[in-house]
C-alpha cells in the first residue's frame, strides 16, 4: 500500500502563497487518484482538490481559480499550489489516495491518508 506524507504548511499573511507537497512511498503514485482535503477547528473535513491518475483535475468552488493541484510521477509527489490565500483557508490540509474513484470528492472514497500539514492565514 502507499504511504503519504505532507509538507509545506506554515503561517502566511492573507494574499500570500504556499505550496503543499504530498510525497508517496511504498508504491508508485502514478496509478493513484490523489486529493487534498482540509479541516478547520470545529468544522467537518472538506474536499479541496483532486487529480486523477490521468491528470484530470477537480476543485471545490471555494478554491477554484486560486489553488492548483498537480502531480510529478517521476518524483512520486502531488502538489497543491495555493495563491491569494484567505483567513478562511486556515485548516489542517491532508492528502489522500485511492485506486477506484478518479473523480472522488468524498473522503469516504479515499483509502490512504497522510497526517496533514497545518496552514494558517493571518488577516
Amino acid at each position: 500500500q502507499v504511504q503519504l506524507v505532507e509538507s509545506g504548511g506554515g503561517l502566511v499573511q492573507a494574499g500570500g502563497s504556499l505550496r503543499l507537497s504530498c510525497a508517496a512511498s511504498g508504491r508508485t503514485v502514478s496509478a493513484y487518484n490523489v486529493a487534498w482535503f482540509r479541516q478547520a477547528p470545529g468544522k467537518e473535513r472538506e474536499f479541496v482538490a483532486a487529480i486523477s491518475w490521468s491528470f484530470n483535475t477537480y476543485y471545490a468552488d471555494s478554491v477554484k481559480g486560486r489553488f492548483t493541484i498537480s502531480r510529478d510521477n517521476t518524483k512520486n509527489t502531488v502538489y497543491l499550489q495555493m495563491n491569494s490565500l484567505k483567513p478562511e483557508d486556515t485548516a489542517l490540509y491532508a492528502c489522500a489516495a485511492n485506486l477506484k474513484f478518479p473523480r472522488g470528492t468524498e473522503s469516504r472514497e479515499y483509502d490512504y491518508w497522510g497526517q496533514g500539514t497545518q496552514v494558517t492565514v493571518s488577516s
